[in-house]
């Protein structure tokens, strides 16, 4: 009978073999593919192009090739991922509005900085590495860092770079991993060297002492850093934060001309933004708008006011706070250390870590020429053995079948020595090669003793790192491009602010019917009403102000006054816009900005000060101003002008009391205080606040009469008094008028 085998499987629960498989590809995606190493400031995917094309020969002076070249190289040996992916990291590299000192020196299109991936197809452009990049490869060749095998184990590649300089700061970079992510700005090479060659003499050099020689980031595209100093420290301190960048300008012939942009901005999208703005009617003082970059130029964006009586200042402003013309650059210091992990450092840590890895990768070097120059001396004091018994070593080769143990034996020489003696040439056997042989001997000597000196001394060590660092700053350092600059906060304007200014008459009917009179000489009074419709009040003022209209009930409503209609017809009803409560009726308007005064009263004789910013509602049903009371309405707002001002009440019993503003209590909102002292079914009738030097006018029916600043004094006297009684004939009051003298 035959027997059957069962697959030998392992089992364990779900929830153990996800974990681990998620795990597995967290730490792949962190270590592999994600975040930079603090040692060469590059990806794996970065180190692998950069290697390639070194192993292509695409040196700085070399001629470039296709980047379809590079690629399939990278992709082929050593990075097996999308062919894609690869050359937009690739791109990337020889961006100048990417990188701060790009690697690779693009020919052809490599996209712009208005849109970064309008680049052309692999097979389109050209490539080479930059100058810079010969501080990541000129010591590969010299035992100076590890190497591992490629993905299929048939090639080896680098773990990291042996990076001449900081570059992990230089260009930063930006990456998003499984729970964490890096964005780290790129800084100035003559900065970051002088703050890296300061803590190499100073170990114990302070934070603070660092940020005074690399006080921020340094953005390829320039612009303007307006983050303070202190947030800065404290970003460098934490290892994360946000710079704010903001673009800069000049004023031309009365045109603004944006000259630099925030790293990572499009010009093109900015300017959408702005002519979304223009569109919206909400840049009334900006006409026109231009791009003007070229190659000479790369941001020159043209913006055109209106007028020259534009404040260009208060426009950036805005311009600044609603665009893409400032913005904020998130910063990360998260990188893989020298012990393989990942974790977010602050600036003297990367600084300190990176000089680690820069003694150890210099002390590689410095022992690997000890070693090549110990092993040339070697031979060459075998050589110069074989010179001094130059006719029995020629006797030995002709007579002996196996002359290299012959003569090992004969002149104390080693296998390595003998090999060197019996690779020489015929034409090198003259007396001349003596000379030179010794004369080489001296100079390996002389680099011998140096070397040793250099690997047995600290000071020594750090003296030749700072050497180097200080000649590469000098070699491939420009000067900074993001200026840093104390700026105040970017306001938007309003939307009063964005509108035209200009006076205008608001005029409110009897039956709440409102409308807007150019200028201030109107006769609200004599305009045409609806059948049945009568005046009720007017309010003058500008444009661009904020309207409060008041009703029966207390209740303040809000309206922007430049889109009421027009005075030429006869207006729209305010309960098209409003929603005021059944019964209410709508009883006074004033017009002004959001500090303007005025006096809310009621009917009852209540009263108290206030301001339009306190009472404005944007709510379609209003909200509660002013407390009323019991069979009392609200009385229209009455201005607070001019110097001294004081407020004057009429009852219906004809009595008129007038008392200065200050002694009404300032409140948003309530009831206020007793205003005059009222008898029983006595109300107010008319109240008027008016400077102390100005006319006020009573109307009772077809009579009214004037009282200037000194024939008000027999009317004054404290809140809630009586007042004094009008002169017969004027028990009937329907109206004041206030007129400035």
């Amino acid at each position: 009978m035959a027997t059957t085998t069962e697959h030998e499987s392992e089992r364990q629960p779900l929830r153990t073999f996800a974990e681990k498989a998620y795990l597995d590809y967290a730490m792949y995606v962190i270590l592999d593919r994600a975040l930079p190493h603090v040692g060469d400031g590059l990806k794996p995917v970065q180190r692998r192009i950069v290697y390639a094309m070194s192993e292509l020969g695409l040196s700085a002076a070399s001629k470039p090739k296709k980047a379809a070249r590079t690629v399939g190289d990278v992709i082929g040996k050593f990075h097996p991922h999308g062919d894609s992916a690869c050359y937009e990291a690739m791109v990337i590299m020889a961006q100048p509005f990417s990188y701060r000192y790009p690697l690779i020196d693009g020919h052809g299109n490599w996209g712009t900085a208005d849109d970064p991936k309008s680049f052309a197809a692999m097979r389109y452009t050209e490539s080479r590495l930059t100058a810079y990049a010969a501080t990541l490869l000129s010591e590969l060749g010299q035992g100076t860092v590890e190497w591992q095998p490629n993905f299929d184990g048939t090639l080896n590649e680098p773990v990291t770079m042996p990076a001449r300089l900081p570059n992990v700061l230089l260009n930063g970079g930006t990456g998003i991993a499984v729970g964490m992510a890096t964005d780290i700005p790129p800084h100035n090479l003559r900065e970051v060297a002088d703050a890296t060659v300061h803590l190499l003499n100073n170990p114990d050099a302070d934070l603070d002492t660092l940020c005074e020689y690399l006080p921020a980031p340094d953005f390829p595209t320039g612009a303007e850093i307006i983050t303070p100093a202190e947030e800065i420290r404290e970003l460098y301190a934490k290892g994360n934060g946000i710079v704010r960048l903001r673009a800069t300008y000049t004023i031309e012939n009365g045109e603004i001309v944006i000259d630099a942009l925030p790293y990572q901005t499009s010009g093109a999208r900015v300017l959408e933004q702005i002519a979304g703005q223009m569109a919206a009617k909400k840049l009334p003082m900006v006409s026109d708008l231009r791009d003007e970059s070229d190659h000479e130029n790369p941001t020159r964006l043209i913006i055109v006011p209106r007028s020259n009586r534009v404040d260009t200042d208060a426009l950036m402003a805005h311009l600044f706070a609603t665009t893409g013309l400032e913005k904020g650059i998130r910063v990360n210091l998260n990188v893989i250390g020298l012990d393989g992990a990942p974790r977010v450092k602050n600036l003297r840590e990367i600084l300190t870590e990176w000089l680690t890895y820069r003694r150890q990768t210099v002390t590689r070097r410095l022992e690997h020429r000890l070693d090549a120059v110990l092993d040339r001396l070697h031979i060459l004091e075998g050589l110069l053995t074989a010179y001094l018994n130059i006719d029995e070593v020629i006797h030995i080769i002709r007579t002996e079948d196996e002359p290299k143990p012959v003569m090992m034996e004969r002149f104390g020489l080693t296998g390595t020595q003998t090999d060197a003696v019996l690779d020489l040439r015929l034409r090198h056997l003259m007396k001349l090669e003596e000379f030179k042989i010794r004369g080489e001997q001296e100079e390996l000597e002389a680099e011998r003793k140096t070397l040793e000196a250099i690997l047995g001394s600290r000071k020594k060590l750090d003296k030749l790192i700072g050497d180097e660092i200080k000649a590469d700053a000098e070699k491939y350092g420009d000067a900074r491009r993001s200026r840093m600059v104390e700026r105040d906060q970017a306001k938007a304007l309003s939307e009063a602010d964005l509108l035209p200014s200009e006076p205008i008459t608001v005029v409110l009917s009897r039956q709440g019917w409102i409308r807007a009179a150019k200028g201030h000489d109107v006769d609200a009074a004599g305009l045409s009403f609806r059948s049945g419709d009568d005046y009720l009040t007017h309010a003058v003022g500008r444009s661009n102000q904020t309207l409060v209209v008041l009703d029966s009930t207390g209740r303040s409503y809000t309206l922007a006054a430049h889109k009421l209609p027009s005075a030429r017809g006869q207006g729209e009803p305010l309960t098209g816009s409003l929603n005021p409560a059944d019964g209410a009726r709508f009883v006074g308007v004033a017009l002004g900005d959001e500090n303007t005064r005025c006096v809310l009263a009621s009917t009852a004789g209540n009263a108290f000060a206030t301001t339009l910013g306190d009472i404005s509602s944007r709510n379609k049903s209003g909200k509660a101003a002013l407390s009323v009371g019991k069979n009392a309405d609200a009385l229209a707002p009455a201005p607070i002008e001019g110097e001294d001002p004081e407020v004057c009440v009429i009852t219906s019993a004809g009595q008129l009391l007038c008392l200065p503003v200050d002694e009404l209590p300032a409140l948003s909102k309530g009831k206020g205080n007793k205003l005059i002292s009222l008898n029983k079914d006595e109300q107010v009738v008319a109240l008027a606040a008016l400077p102390a030097s100005a006319v006020l006018t009573i109307y009772s029916g077809k009579r009214h009469m004037t009282l200037k600043a000194g024939e008000r004094d027999a009317y004054r006297g404290p809140r809630a008094s009586r007042g004094k009684r009008l002169p017969r004939g004027f028990t009937q009051v329907q109206s004041v008028s206030v007129e400035q003298r």
